[in-house]
């Protein structure tokens, strides 16, 4: 296989009346020409996701785009709207009727963007329709998937419903999400942390920190917050989606319960493969290169891909 000596382009966006950016990467090979719109996480820019997006062009074309409030993206307030899930699927119906057309397209979901792609297949029909394959990666579509304890949940469902209003989130923003107060919490609780505790060098957690903090900046506070708040709330079984589901899982994730987590989803989805992934955490900080995303997409995903 040819390697792609191509970097990856990142580009503005523009679309109803939202501006960001989107990543785009050129297949590696001159033969693989699949079309695969990948979408990250509630926490993530388009420079974290960049090694697992290098990693899926061996199969095809990458489009990485921004979605609203997130990745440094304006968000919905800025146009009088609330970041709803609704929304979010509105807004990415829009995206890909603009950037698709008439072409079919594979959609591999982070986290909680699987929330948005759900959500716009149950509403446009005729997008599920151009779509080859689904694939969640580590994704939930019910508030009962979490297996977190019920007094952090409604703690954290509590902080988003308080802080996603314009003064607190202000106050959050400048009080809370300072470089220095993050870097303390984390130096913290370094050694017990997941995304922290097996950094083999200070230069490598502070590396691990800094992403962090970037992370925890970029990222409109009154969005995150609302979604937040949402995702201990939500629940996608209402509607069928007449197309299989490609679940990537992982066996110690510390936010889902993957026996629930595939309960529901079979609720939604035509069927549901499950795919192992041997991943030590939900999602680590950082994903610098290709190499380093290999976790992230399985041998099974891998022979779909291809």
């Amino acid at each position: 296989m040819a390697k792609n000596k191509t970097k990856p382009k990142i580009s503005s966006l523009y679309i109803n009346r939202l501006r960001g950016r989107m990543l785009y990467l050129p297949s590696q090979s001159k033969t693989k020409k699949r079309e695969i719109l990948l979408l990250y996480g509630h926490h993530a820019s388009l420079e974290r996701m960049n090694g697992i997006a290098e990693n899926l062009s061996k199969y095809g074309n990458v489009t990485l785009p921004d979605l609203p409030g997130f990745g440094g993206m304006k968000s919905f307030y800025n146009i009088g709207r609330e970041p709803t899930i609704d929304n979010f699927a509105d807004y990415l119906a829009a995206f890909i009727k603009l950037k698709y057309k008439r072409k079919r397209l594979t959609v591999m979901s982070m986290s909680f963007s699987f929330l948005i792609v759900t959500r716009m297949l149950q509403k446009y029909p005729e997008i599920a329709k151009k779509v080859d394959l689904v694939v969640s990666s580590v994704g939930f579509v019910h508030y009962q998937d979490f297996k977190l304890p019920k007094s952090q949940q409604r703690g954290l469902r509590l902080l988003g419903t308080v802080f996603q209003h314009k003064f607190p989130a202000f106050m959050f923003r400048y009080l809370v999400l300072t470089g220095p107060v993050i870097k303390t919490t984390y130096k913290l609780v370094a050694k017990r942390h997941s995304k922290m505790h097996d950094a083999e060098s200070p230069e490598e957690l502070n590396k691990r920190i800094q992403a962090e903090i970037i992370l925890w900046q970029i990222n409109d506070v009154s969005t995150r917050m609302k979604t937040m708040a949402d995702m201990f709330k939500v629940d996608l079984c209402d509607k069928k989606v007449d197309l299989p589901v490609y679940h990537v899982s992982v066996e110690n994730d510390r936010y889902f319960d993957n026996r629930v987590v595939e309960q529901h989803m079979r609720i939604i989805y035509k069927d549901f493969i499950n795919i192992p992934a041997e991943i030590p955490a939900h999602m680590p900080s950082i994903v610098a290169t290709a190499e380093e995303a290999e976790l992230f997409v399985p041998d099974k995903l891998r022979k779909l891909l291809k």
